[in-house]
């Protein structure tokens, strides 16, 4: 073909050749279906190969006939009953002989003119018996150059005709609409009116645009042609062979063959493209999850502060109300009426940790259990959110893929299911496992070894109430010093008021020192299991992260080139057109 273009058709013949290429590349990293890759490349090998005219119908349409008429010869057996059960291909030859082509496809030769620049395809009808005659009408169709649709005019455009046509159309095939055995109307209003009908539905079937109709009688032709001229005028086959000869002329043809890849790429580059606007709405679906788990996270963190800080206050609440029985005590123990038992040391001692210390020990450790076994409980809690959030997720993609064979390995919706599902495999797995009494404990040990090592060296490594005890005794101490030295002052009297302050200041900033220890050891524990937490759970949904990611960027960058290509296709389309006068 390539011999006899001249430099316009060559351009053109070098841009389609170049932009269907890039689009058999883009459907590959794609991931095309491998009968879409199929299609666009057998309608590429077709740009080196004869002129392509399919006529297709349902059975008893009469078709086999109207190729008769056409190429003038009887060459295609006729008849009532489906007579064509295979493909026939209709080629150029010096003998008239039949031979098979393989899966269902014979090659038809004959020394027909006609033949020298077309081949022709005699197909199964479309309604035919066996179903998979159907089936080989509609792989023949992506490489047809023209389509020349039979229907008969006893039953015109039926619904399995319209179907079938649909799915020519949707290939971006030129039609040409034949409706054949017009002989059987009585006038030339009844095939006026058979043509109108036709005509409107075709209208109404291809969005608004109209082919071209034939009204015809292929047996009235063939008598024509076989000695009975008489029959030729009302045959309604001279009209429709000038429309042949005229379009199908050299410029007619090249024009036709370049628009039969071009609009199997325009299907499959717009088909390509939906599915990437498909998976990019899926991925932005799981954007969101991942955005909204990750909100629920941010939110989780500071309601946990939150509530932590109210917990503090609880035990800070402890040593407060210590700090005020402290007083009462120096205050009712340190005076003049009192010396003789401030001198009975050990009695005081007593009375100090019964009435000051008390059960505070005991209240800071029920508070720390507390404080512990709350955030056990919010830290599984969060665990189950995030499974149910992946877990509504994978029930939404799994209700969009109902009575499908399932997603192909390798394909977004694959890896999609993979990753969800081994996400809620380990949050299911991390919740079903989580052992509260285990993680409290560790977390009240990692507590206790948090505070002990913010506290005084003669007292780390000490239990919380231990180092409560040790701070009080500290505090004993103080007083004791204080009573032994007023036994040696003549001036008691003047100085008790002073050593009553001094002791409660001494009570009030061991307490503060504990409370700063308790505090500072507590937050950093808390702190750390926060980020532990959030950890975990990042590093589960971590690989879905990556992968939302990476799709969403080669989908995006795939889109951008099929939409390249379908402008490029769609211009070359609109330049090869005008020639056929659409």
């Amino acid at each position: 073909m390539e011999a006899i273009l001249n430099q316009a058709q060559e351009e053109l013949l070098k841009q389609t050749r170049d932009t269907l290429g890039r689009l058999r590349d883009a459907l590959a990293d794609a991931a095309a279906t491998p009968e879409d890759r199929a299609a666009l490349a057998e309608s590429i090998r077709q740009l080196d190969e004869l002129f392509l005219l399919v006529v297709a119908g349902e059975f008893n349409s009469g078709k086999s006939a109207f190729i008769n008429a056409l190429i003038g010869q009887r060459l295609l057996q006729e008849g009532v009953t489906p007579t064509t059960s295979q493909i026939h291909v209709l080629k150029h030859g010096e003998a008239v002989e039949q031979k098979p082509a393989g899966r269902g496809v014979w090659t038809q030769t004959a020394p027909v003119p006609l033949l020298q620049n077309i081949n022709i395809v005699d197909t199964p009808g479309t309604n035919a018996i066996l179903r998979e005659h159907e089936a080989l009408t509609a792989e023949f169709i992506p490489r047809s150059d023209l389509v020349l649709f039979l229907t008969s005019a006893d039953r015109p455009f039926t619904e399995s005709e319209r179907a079938f046509l649909s799915q020519i159309r949707d290939w971006g095939k030129k039609i040409v609409l034949v409706i054949n055995k017009i002989d059987i109307l009585a006038t030339p209003e009844d095939v006026a009116q058979v043509v109108e009908f036709v005509r409107s539905a075709a209208r109404s079937l291809l969005d608004g645009s109209v082919p071209t109709i034939f009204p015809v009688s292929a047996r009235q032709a063939q008598k024509a042609k076989a000695g009975e001229p008489r029959l030729w005028p009302t045959s309604g086959f001279e009209p429709l062979e000038t429309f042949i000869h005229d379009t199908l002329d050299d410029d007619g043809r090249f024009r036709l063959k370049l628009l039969n890849p071009l609009g199997v790429g325009h299907k499959l580059v717009k088909k390509q493209v939906e599915a990437a606007d498909t998976d990019l709405l899926s991925l932005k679906d799981d954007s969101d999850l991942l955005a909204d788990i990750q909100r629920q996270m941010v939110y989780y963190n500071d309601d946990m502060q939150r509530n932590f800080q109210a917990r503090l206050g609880e035990i800070d609440n402890v040593l407060f109300d210590m700090e005020k029985r402290g007083r009462s005590f120096f205050d009712e123990t340190i005076r003049v009426g009192r010396i003789p038992d401030l001198l009975r040391a050990e009695k005081v001692r007593r009375a100090f940790e019964e009435q000051v210390v008390a059960d505070t020990p005991h209240q800071i450790e029920l508070r720390v259990g507390e404080l512990v076994d709350w955030l056990v409980e919010q830290d599984l809690r969060q665990w189950t959110a995030v499974a149910d959030h992946l877990g509504r997720r994978r029930q939404e993609h799994d209700a969009r893929i109902v009575g499908q064979a399932g997603p192909r390995e390798g394909t977004l919706a694959y890896d999609r299911q993979r990753l969800i599902d081994s996400i809620g495999l380990a949050t299911h797995q991390a919740v079903a496992t989580y052992d509260k009494e285990k993680e409290a404990l560790v977390l009240a040990e990692a507590a206790q070894a948090a505070v002990a090592g913010t506290a005084i060296a003669e007292v780390g490594g000490v239990g919380l109430a231990a180092l409560v005890v040790a701070l009080a005794h500290v505090v004993w101490l103080d007083v004791t010093g204080v009573l032994a030295g007023l036994t040696l002052m003549a001036l008691g009297f003047l100085i008790l008021p002073a050593r009553r302050r001094q002791a409660n200041q001494q009570l009030e900033a061991k307490l503060a020192d504990l409370r700063q220890r308790l505090v500072t050891g507590l937050t950093e524990q808390f702190n750390r299991e926060l980020r532990r937490g959030a950890q975990r759970i990042e590093d589960t949904v971590a690989p879905f992260t990556r992968f939302v990611r990476a799709e969403k960027d080669k989908i995006e960058q795939q889109r951008t080139v099929l939409v390249e290509l379908e402008a490029h296709i769609e211009g070359l389309r609109g330049e090869l057109r005008p020639g056929l006068g659409e």
